[in-house]
């Protein structure tokens, strides 16, 4: 209990029961069953705490029931119902979210739409597909190959398609092929209220249109909050002729971070290019079995034809050089490349492994890549001066004032980024048992972030929890940049969003919530 006085997260930091604002009506789960049978629905604890969370850190909220639907039409007639008796509705996809967007904070009905898995067309000639939401990305590349083509967005985790769609995810290939925005043609939503709509109109997937209001981009990115994504349509890519792939090393954050900005100012065409710090570089090392120094890296990615990819690591190699990096050893084999981005896509795992028991915090901010190596570098240091690095360096030629002997055993504060598009992390991971470290959390956020306080009805359970706000996020808007590039707003990042938008843009943003979901069924408590 002191820890949690310390930090004045009551039981944020674990899993816990809780109640929904009001009860469900009577019969309510009685008339769920009605409309896609028993087996397909649930109360039982077990089963609404295993869909009250995702991967974050906040307080585990579950719904009062789950139901599986099975088709479209199904979701019509649950939200329907739900709509009538307003009573909250909350879609889930995988829950490998990262800004507890599937909570159910004020209880009602969580829709699992894994059950709706169908890849209902495909079109090699026009470079599209359209897929139900519980297809992932790894099973739409599986069923893809041998076709030629691919979907390249990758968040790391094999999330459903449609909840990307719904958090505007983006990854590591987002330098070359774009995030989820550019990359959806079309979307059919099922409304608050039960009703259909085709974003694009049913069964269009034009490259470009200029029709009217864009739909289709006011869906993606909304987290939940204005209806259900039933179905995507997609745009397909062609897969490279030649991939290469390499690590380097460099002998300072700085120095990692200017080489991104000039490959990118040259032009030369990568397709991911991505940095870990020395922090990271050490724990995916650790947690992935790979030789990898313990340095400032870069992972780069090349696609193109064997011709073209010759003259890009070439160019790369000449960048690298120029800015003290090791010498690249391409890797070509797809086991060998597999192997590399299988580390990166596990650096929140590897951090997690330093410190076993300990949890885990990621920001999310993406800047103007003329901007990115100052904010990459005085967030580097703001960790340092904080020992929430847990490690002794030199950063951009300045060396880290000493930190305590036990953190310097346990790093807490690692860096990771897709910095090839401005967008970086730090994971910052907790020991909740060391009364002395929360201490020095709570002044490091206090000091350049904030704590903020909920009530039930915003998301934290009945006690204060933390909406983390390290200085990382707040320098990211004042260099014009955004306090989220990937994961979505969420709980942790509303307030944050008032003072990127503006008032005028949060109030906009409510005209348009209140248009399509008046009572506030959908996803409540999140993003606005």
């Amino acid at each position: 209990m002191a820890l949690q006085r310390v930090l004045g997260l009551g039981v944020a930091l674990g899993r816990r029961s809780c109640c929904s604002k009001r009860p469900l009506p009577p019969d309510f789960v009685e008339a769920l069953r009605a409309v896609v049978g028993g087996p397909n629905v649930s109360t039982a604890m077990a089963v609404r705490e295993q869909h009250g969370h995702d991967e974050s850190m906040h307080t585990c909220a579950p719904p009062d029931a789950v139901v599986w639907p099975q088709a479209v039409g199904q979701v019509q007639e649950l939200a329907e119902l739900c709509y009538r008796s307003h009573v909250p509705m909350v879609p889930f996809g995988t829950g490998t979210g990262l800004e507890g967007g599937v909570n159910a904070v004020q209880g009602g009905v969580c829709f699992d739409l894994s059950r709706m898995a169908a890849i209902t067309e495909l079109s090699l000639e026009d470079f599209s597909v359209t897929v139900e939401p519980g297809v992932t990305r790894k099973a739409l590349n599986s069923h893809l190959h041998g076709t030629g083509l691919w979907f390249p967005v990758d968040p790391g985790a094999d999330a459903s398609l449609c909840g990307m769609a719904a958090t505007g995810a983006s990854g590591t290939n987002a330098v070359r092929y774009g995030t989820m925005r550019p990359n959806v043609l079309n979307l059919r939503v099922v409304l608050p209220d039960g009703r259909l709509l085709h974003t694009a109109g049913p069964g269009r997937q034009p490259r470009k249109r200029a029709a009217g209001y864009d739909l289709t981009s006011l869906f993606v990115g909304s987290e939940g909050t204005l209806g259900f994504l039933t179905q995507a349509t997609l745009r397909l890519h062609p897969l490279p002729e030649a991939v290469a792939c390499a690590a380097v090393a460099f002998p300072s954050v700085r120095a990692a971070v200017a080489c991104t900005v000039q490959v990118l100012q040259a032009a030369v065409p990568v397709a991911r290019i991505e940095f870990l710090d020395e922090v990271m570089a050490g724990a995916c090392s650790r947690f992935s079995g790979l030789e990898l120094p313990v340095a400032a890296t870069l992972l780069l990615e090349l696609h193109g034809s064997q011709h073209g990819l010759a003259e890009q690591q070439r160019q790369a190699e000449e960048l690298v050089r120029l800015n003290g990096g090791s010498a690249l050893a391409w890797a070509e084999e797809p086991e060998e490349r597999g192997r590399l981005w299988a580390m990166r896509h596990n650096a929140w795992y590897a951090a997690l492994a330093l410190r076993p028991g300990c949890q885990g915090y990621s920001t999310d901010v993406c800047v103007p890549i003329s901007r990115l190596p100052d904010v990459v570098l005085e967030t580097k240091r703001d960790l340092q001066d904080s020992g929430l690095t847990g490690q002794q360096g030199v950063a951009g030629g300045h060396r880290a004032p000493p930190t305590p002997p036990h953190l310097t055993r346990c790093p807490t504060g690692p860096m990771v980024g897709h910095v090839g598009d401005g967008n970086f992390h730090c994971i910052l991971i907790f020991d909740t048992r060391d009364l002395g470290e929360a201490q020095r959390v709570h002044a490091f956020t206090q000091r350049l972030g904030r704590w903020g306080r909920g009530g039930r009805g915003e998301g934290w359970g009945d006690a204060p929890c933390p909406a983390l706000t390290p200085l990382s996020q707040r320098r990211a808007l004042a260099a014009g940049g955004t306090c989220t590039g990937e994961h979505g707003v969420g709980l942790g990042k509303r307030e944050l969003l008032l003072e990127e938008l503006g008032q005028e843009g949060l109030d906009t943003l409510r005209c348009i919530k209140a248009a399509l979901d008046p009572h506030n069924l959908m996803n409540p408590g999140k993003v606005l």
